[in-house]
């Protein structure tokens, strides 16, 4: 009991912490957990599977030294679309002037580049605007042809080997999962981490796509970065197990005064549907090579804190930054420091969206307004899938949630999800047995202590996936 107390964490939004090569030492990565780290990111647009395995057993090792359960997110890293080579390695594209992009790999100049992507100046159409090196510049169609886009340069600038394309005005038929994905896929899976981060979804059947390779062996986190998928938002959602806001490429493709509000309504959608929600991107940018963050960086964190994210999450802060530990330590204490202030609870119960019409919402419901009526000190989940889990979290309670499961995987799965604490505990055969392990977690774990309540729900018949109908108030003896 003495091991577990110092790591209850005193927030309700989880922290992802991307590993890379500033963070991948078992000390450094405990020092990331315990500074705060709830899941681990795995990028997969960097490194071997060797170092990727590495990493997981480093993780593993940690989770049993910790006795506490810890997430992996393998982020796939999906299509690249990139210009080819010029003859002397870059060239200088002035506003107003005509630029070809077409199929050849001869090394192009500035009247002229590959454009290695066939689907791209298949989808194309005159007036479409293709983005270059993360929208620094931009162009017009003006022509197409079978072979070759013909294009009016909008924005100028530099432009260099290989650098990005972005097509946001269009759907292009290119599926979601690449060869590479696929691979990186089987390894994943393999190795049994938690979720999957899908990357460049378009439409609904990606999604469907990623599940059925996954067959329930991973949670899919559909990363929102493309304007077409925020069309389809509601599907996409709906069929996803977990949503992240993936704010870099979705700043490139959208109007930057567009992002805060799309965040707003990814979040506001994925809360509604009871599906784990991550903002991410930039949060604390100047951390890769600065000891604290700007201002504006703390309010933004907040801000995600406000909207309702169950995670917020840091990349090359932690993976390739300076300062990886004061990145998560931050981070720890501006959410911390949110969830104090009573306009953050006002502001979330506001936004509490309505329950779902089934016996399983209404209990879960249920749970929240009488732990709140009660001032109980923690509402205790038993859940095999974590559906349970998830629809008490949905509802927001004032008290923590202890999500209590005989399955591991389903416990490191719960890591990301707002305000549970995860715990494997063996399956309960009976009523009163659910609830002498309740309260014995309850009081074991911090969170009550003798004399206290603790609110008490779960399926019945116990083990049954999908399932929220029993509902008990106990008292901690």
């Amino acid at each position: 009991m003495a091991q577990r107390m110092p790591l209850r964490r005193r927030r309700r939004t989880k922290i992802v912490a991307t590993l890379g090569p500033a963070s991948s030492t078992p000390e450094v990565i405990e020092r990331l957990f315990r500074a705060g780290a709830d899941v681990f990111r795995l990028n997969f647009s960097h490194g071997s599977h060797a170092d990727h395995a590495e990493r997981i057993a480093i993780i593993r090792a940690l989770e049993k030294k910790v006795d506490r359960p810890i997430g992996i997110l393998a982020d796939v890293q999906g299509p690249k679309l990139r210009v080819g080579k010029f003859q002397a390695g870059r060239v200088q594209l002035q506003t107003g002037q005509p630029f070809r992009l077409d199929l050849s790999p001869t090394p192009g100049d500035v009247r002229r580049v590959q454009l290695p992507h066939p689907e791209i100046i298949q989808a194309a159409g005159i007036g479409t605007t293709l983005l270059l090196d993360d929208g620094k510049l931009r162009l017009r169609v003006t022509r197409k042809r079978d072979d070759h886009l013909e294009t009016e340069v909008v924005v100028g600038g530099p432009l260099s080997d290989r650098k990005g394309v972005n097509v946001p005005d269009v759907v292009l038929p290119i599926p979601a999962l690449t060869e590479k994905d696929r691979a990186d896929l089987a390894f994943v899976l393999e190795q049994g981490v938690e979720y999957i981060g899908l990357s460049f979804v378009q439409r609904p059947e990606d999604v469907a796509e990623a599940k059925a390779i996954a067959a329930g062996r991973a949670w899919i986190m559909v990363k929102l970065e493309k304007p077409q998928a925020i069309d389809n938002l509601g599907e996409i959602v709906k069929l996803a197990d977990c949503v992240m806001v993936a704010r870099g490429d979705l700043g490139v493709e959208c109007p930057p005064e567009e992002v805060p509000l799309i965040q707003k309504r990814i979040v506001r959608t994925a809360r509604a549907a009871g599906k784990p929600v991550v903002v991410a991107t930039q949060m604390l940018e100047s951390m890769i090579g600065s000891p604290s963050p700007t201002r504006a960086e703390a309010s933004d964190v907040a801000t995600a804190v406000f909207d309702g994210a169950d995670a917020v999450m840091l990349s090359a802060e932690t993976a390739a930054g300076q300062y990886p530990y004061e990145a998560v330590n931050i981070m720890d204490r501006i959410v911390a420091r949110v969830e104090q202030d009573p306009g953050w609870r006002t502001l979330t119960d506001a936004e509490r969206p309505q329950p779902e019409r089934s016996s399983a919402g209404a209990i879960a419901a249920a749970a929240r307004q009488v732990a709140g009526t009660m001032e109980a000190e923690a509402i205790a989940t038993f859940t095999s899938t974590g559906s349970t889990t998830l629809r008490v979290a949905r509802e927001r309670p004032d008290c923590p949630i202890i999500g209590l499961t005989a399955s591991e995987q389903t416990a490191r799965r719960l890591a990301v999800v707002w305000g549970v604490h995860p715990l494997p505990s063996s399956e309960p055969h009976s009523m009163t047995d659910m609830v002498a392990k309740a309260i014995r977690a309850a009081a074991q774990e911090g969170f009550a202590k003798h004399g206290d309540e603790v609110v008490v729900t779960a399926g019945v018949p116990f083990g049954t996936p999908g399932t929220t109908n029993a509902l008990r108030v106990a008292v901690v003896k």
